[in-house]
């Protein structure tokens, strides 16, 4: 394959592709690794360590585990940590390759431009947080160092709640700087339901964790772990929309791709 053409921002000649691979595969298995691995340590903590997952410092009545409990027993945790391995490196791709095709579809003429640039990049760097958070989360579990683990977790939501409210943000201002909200609002409503979703059930994650944690009232630590879930889920979700803006590009290793700046021509 060796054609010869021009792009805006790339000279794209006699070259030679070494691999190609769909974005939007790449998302979908990025975000299936740990979703698999989730429900495999569910069903087997459940079937065969019930003892092991339900305890809690209460010792109140409690059927439905936590995601640490879960991810953070023997076997199960090895498993966790291989999915989440294979989850992080493309999650930094995807992290780049999303704020790049946004920052390219800037009008800099746009009065907003700037502003849209700023949540970009505000965007961007959150995702970034909540990545090292995640796998800070995962490689030190709740069962080896409690007090980490739980800071790292509220970092963890923090960076992934704003994150959300960030990336909204900075889709609807490059919008605005081609005054085209109308192609993303279809997006962007799945964005705001699943921030809305996430939003809520944290609300209801810390009401029940105080009352666990206070208060040791009976399934208070359930419906904490299924508040939990909910977040998981919507978390996933939000960043498997990601393929709305990348239904057809592909992720190539290639020879004979030269970055030229926007005013350079052939010959």
């Amino acid at each position: 394959m060796k054609p010869n053409i021009q792009k805006e921002n790339i000279i794209v000649e006699n070259f030679i592709v070494h691999y190609m691979l769909s974005f939007k595969h790449l998302c979908l298995v990025t975000v299936t690794c740990p979703l698999l691995a989730l429900i495999i340590c569910f069903i087997t903590a459940y079937i065969f360590q019930p003892d092991d997952i339900h305890e809690t410092h209460c010792r109140v009545y409690n059927i439905i585990p936590s995601i640490s409990a879960i991810t953070g027993i023997s076997p199960q945790r090895y498993l966790w940590r291989i999915s989440v391995a294979f989850h992080i490196g493309p999650r930094f791709i995807i992290a780049a390759v999303h704020k790049s095709y946004h920052l390219n579809l800037i009008n800099v003429s746009s009065k907003h431009h700037d502003k849209a640039k700023w949540w970009l990049n505000l965007a961007f760097w959150l995702n970034v947080l909540e990545i090292g958070s995640l796998c800070g989360v995962t490689y030190i579990s709740n069962r080896e160092n409690y007090p980490i683990h739980e800071k790292l977790f509220i970092i963890f939501m923090v960076s992934s709640l704003t994150h959300m409210l960030a990336c909204i943000k900075a889709i609807r201002w490059v919008a605005e700087t081609n005054n085209d909200l109308e192609s993303v609002q279809k997006g962007l409503l799945i964005k705001k339901c699943l921030l809305i979703l996430s939003l809520v059930s944290t609300v209801g994650l810390v009401t029940f964790f105080l009352k666990h944690r206070l208060l040791c009232h009976d399934m208070a630590f359930s419906w904490f772990a299924f508040c939990e879930y909910i977040i998981a889920l919507a978390n996933m979700a939000f960043h498997i929309t990601v393929i709305l803006d990348f239904p057809t590009e592909h992720l190539v290793v290639a020879k004979g791709l030269h970055p030229v700046t926007k005013n350079n021509k052939f010959d």
